[in-house]
């Protein structure tokens, strides 16, 4: 996936989850941050950032936050753009078979999960979960509490017992890791529920991307440790 007119800036504060104020060329703008998680590793006065200028000119903020660095990492932080990546990559990668049919925001029980993908005879739910939150190599997920996450996770563990084929893809934003892990420290209900409905036929896989200042691409599969 790709960003048009990215601009470079300096991060100077997050007053809430939703705005940051960045120098952009030596003039502090009011943006959007397209993420509502914590970041708080990530947001830190004095880092380059990146961020796409909206076009539309009746918008009360002029430009997105998308990606920032982390010494000398390069992580997307677009909540968006996990999604995006990975409707790209079924499309092309293969992974589900060669012809498939795939459908976003599709209902099941009382959830809608990110994905609906069809090929051959195979019926599958995949449900995307985006990661910025890193430490020491190792990528972690979720950094604050998720009660939709979890209900999402109890669900597809009933789709399968429907019949469905069932997937969780952790989209690490990022390019370089050492391997997956739930976090258990900030929400050990979600981490429980992921070995569960492991254990009851649900498919937990993670990728990495590659990440650059206009765009992210799914790259490899990341070992998962729960």
């Amino acid at each position: 996936m790709k960003y048009s007119n990215i601009t470079e800036g300096v991060f100077l504060a997050r007053p809430n989850r939703f705005t940051a104020l960045v120098d952009i060329g030596g003039s502090t703008e009011v943006c959007h941050v397209k993420n509502t998680g914590r970041c708080r590793e990530l947001l830190i006065p004095g880092v380059r950032v990146f961020l796409e200028k909206s076009g539309n000119p009746a918008r009360k903020t002029a430009y997105d936050l998308t990606a920032v660095y982390k010494g000398n990492a390069l992580i997307n932080i677009d909540s968006q753009a996990p999604n995006r990546a990975f409707g790209e990559w079924v499309r092309n990668s293969g992974f589900f078979g060669e012809k498939v049919t795939v459908k976003p925001e599709t209902g099941f029980a009382l959830s809608r999960f990110d994905f609906y993908i069809e090929s051959e005879e195979r019926k599958i739910f995949a449900e995307v979960k985006g990661v910025t939150l890193e430490e020491d190599g190792v990528v972690l997920f979720p950094d604050a509490p998720t009660e939709r996450g979890l209900k999402h996770v109890k669900e597809l563990t009933e789709a399968v017992k429907q019949g469905y084929e069932a997937y969780i893809f952790f989209v690490i934003q990022m390019k370089n890791c050492s391997y997956f892990i739930p976090n258990r420290k900030t929400h050990p209900e979600f981490a429980e529920a992921l070995v569960l409905a492991k254990e009851n036929g649900v498919n937990i896989q993670a990728v990495n991307c590659t990440v650059t200042p206009d765009s992210m691409e799914i790259c490899d599969f990341v070992e998962v440790r729960l």
